[in-house]
């Protein structure tokens, strides 16, 4: 569990998901890190001793703390959405601040295989996420609605976006989409294993975790009117039909800017440039059944 999920409003979800669990028969045993890195080698060492599943109780960010100690095992990782955005859980449609329906959901033990994205940078650990890569407008309106204390849930990012549309600038990006080169200047480049990002925003309408490939959204400048009237359909998903919006496909992608810093799953990864790769069927999770 991640008591720091939505600013510690919902921890309590980890506690009626348990409580379900263990109603239901399963054998539960609780983990909680004071930082990532202890939750990290918490995880790591359940998996090592040996678990039937692993549930992760909290966002976007609490799920990509299991992902490097679950890819290419067996176990499968289910999902108690108390997050900020859930937009993992909200892909597998998994009930989102309800813990015994999500509990209920692992306890049926219906499991699926879905692809997630290694980030590979250049002198540093691989990284995998599972939603959204974001650089540019979006990663600083990350940046932003991390650092906001108030509102909290998902209105934090929509009004992160209203204030970082203010100071809106493009950069020069050189971008490489299996092997073909597309440079801007851009506003901002999403690199999507699955649909939405922030709270259900379908940055990347068209992307499917689960045929082996990546969907990357570019946005050219176009002029601050221009690109204010792009942001209603942003949350609607037609966005891509627009002029300024480009999207492409690939299984391995490379983003370069000067001065951006890359976030995944609502979390900083690192300064560009890096390379994305998909990793295809490499995570089993518990979804609801049909």
């Amino acid at each position: 569990m991640n008591p720091a999920a939505r600013s510690g409003a919902h921890t309590h979800a980890a506690a009626r998901a348990i409580s379900r669990l263990r109603e239901l028969g399963h054998t539960v045993t609780e983990i909680s890190g004071g930082s990532a890195a202890e939750s990290s080698a918490l995880i790591r060492t359940a998996v090592r001793l040996g678990t039937d599943a692993l549930v992760v109780a909290g966002g976007d960010g609490t799920v990509a703390l299991a992902l490097p100690h679950l890819i290419g095992t067996d176990i499968p990782l289910g999902i108690i959405p108390a997050g900020t955005g859930n937009d993992f859980a909200a892909h597998l449609g998994i009930p989102e601040l309800d813990p015994v329906r999500a509990a209920d959901v692992i306890s049926a033990g219906r499991t699926t295989r879905m692809d997630v994205a290694r980030v590979e940078r250049a002198g540093g650990e691989d990284r995998f996420y599972a939603t959204v890569l974001a650089s540019g407008f979006d990663s600083r309106v990350n940046d932003r609605a991390n650092r906001m204390r108030w509102p909290r849930g998902d209105m934090r990012y929509n009004i992160a976006i209203l204030i970082e549309f203010l100071f809106l600038a493009p950069t020069p990006y050189a971008i490489e989409v299996d092997g073909r080169r597309i440079e801007g200047p851009f506003v901002m480049a999403s690199v999507g294993n699955t649909r939405s990002y922030g709270g259900r925003i379908p940055i990347c309408p068209d992307a499917d975790a689960g045929d082996g490939l990546l969907d990357v959204t570019v946005v050219r400048p176009a002029g601050r009117l221009r690109l204010l009237r792009l942001l209603p359909t942003v949350y609607r998903g037609t966005h891509v039909q627009r002029p300024e919006v480009e999207t492409y496909r690939g299984r391995r992608i490379r983003l370069d800017a000067p001065g951006i810093t890359a976030y995944a799953d609502g979390d900083p990864i690192g300064a560009l440039p890096v390379t994305v790769a998909a990793v295809p069927g490499a995570l089993r999770v518990f979804v609801p059944g049909e």
